[in-house]
């Protein structure tokens, strides 16, 4: 072989071993197949795109606030962080984009506190009925030490809280009978979040506990199968639940926040900077919420009005005093603790 077609040969074996390197290096930086568009540490100055998801529609006030949320968030990130938003339950419900998240599928998900609680034990704290003094009593519970807390003790699971959404106080609507006493739940099918403490509460009352998804609540309520259910205010004008269930009972037994989390493993793989960027656009996304939130709940309240919805107001304290065993269940658990902590706050 002569020198020149030797150097030829050594260029051509060169620039092979050149292009199978940076192909190998590109296929190693690149994700799996299917994989969702989740950060990595070693991703960290390239553009984020977080997913999240959750199972409300897209005029619900807590979507609006995810919706700022993400807004904020490409603003503070000078548009290197991108939150995609899935709601409607296009994901799954809730319960299954919790379990996506703590697999690291999914960056976030928005769950009520009441579905957590089989995730996070602690959570069940919020089920408990008329533990909150009021609504100012609520919130400062979530921002203090015990709110604080709670966003904190799922991690182990692999479940990080960003923040709470109000979601409002919770209350009874029916079918035909309103619940003015406990005693108007006896032998009543009220749908349930699939949450233990919320299935004791309607047990505890007389009423028969029936646990299902909120998608298929209004054809449950349209043929009978439960008698009525309970939420507040926004959701059930939203759901449209009041054109089969026009009997609205405001007991206020709970106060359910709805809880942002994060996934714990995509969190940890994420540089400081993007980690404060959702956390800061979180906290701003709550402010617009709440404001949000309590016009709302005037708005639906007086659309239920106008609607032939009965609202009534039921004196709280019979439904107080039947529900006192299941405090009397928590003597000595992690919970009691908690709950005393909750009503030390002043």
């Amino acid at each position: 072989m002569d020198k020149k077609a030797w150097s030829f040969l050594t260029l051509g074996l060169l620039l092979g071993v050149l292009l199978a390197t940076a192909a190998f290096s590109a296929l190693s930086r690149a994700p799996a197949p299917g994989a969702l568009a989740s950060p990595s540490a070693a991703a960290s100055r390239d553009r984020v795109v977080l997913k999240l998801a959750h199972a409300l529609d897209q005029n619900h006030p807590v979507h609006a606030a995810m919706a700022f949320m993400a807004k904020r968030l490409a603003e503070r990130s000078n548009g290197r962080v991108e939150l995609q938003i899935f709601p409607n339950g296009q994901l799954g419900s809730e319960t299954e984009c919790i379990e996506q998240v703590q697999r690291g599928v999914l960056a976030m998900a928005k769950s009520s506190a009441a579905p957590l609680e089989g995730f996070i034990a602690e959570m069940a704290l919020f089920g408990l009925p008329y533990l909150f003094r009021d609504e100012a009593h609520y919130w400062k519970v979530l921002q203090g030490e015990v709110g604080k807390a709670l966003l904190t003790a799922g991690e182990g699971v692999g479940l990080r809280g960003v923040c709470y959404y109000d979601a409002g106080s919770r209350s009874f609507y029916t079918i035909e009978q309103p619940i003015l006493t406990p005693a108007d739940l006896i032998g009543k099918k009220i749908r349930v979040m699939r949450s233990r403490t919320a299935m004791d509460m309607i047990s505890e009352m007389g009423g028969a506990p029936t646990p299902m998804a909120w998608g298929e609540l209004y054809t449950a309520l349209q043929q009978g199968m439960v008698d009525g259910a309970e939420n507040n205010p926004p959701s059930y004008h939203g759901s449209r639940h009041f054109e089969v269930a026009k009997q609205f009972s405001l007991d206020e037994h709970t106060r359910i926040p709805d809880v942002l989390v994060f996934s714990q493993k995509i969190w940890l793989s994420l540089d400081a900077d993007v980690q404060r960027w959702v956390q800061e656009a979180a906290d701003d996304s709550v402010d617009f919420q709440r404001e949000l939130w309590a016009k709302r709940t005037q708005e639906a309240l007086a659309a239920l009005k106008a609607a032939g919805v009965t609202i009534h107001h039921p004196d709280p304290a019979p439904f107080r005093a039947q529900v006192q065993p299941m405090y009397q269940r928590l003597a000595g658990g992690k919970l009691a603790d908690l709950v005393k902590r909750v009503q030390e706050v002043r």
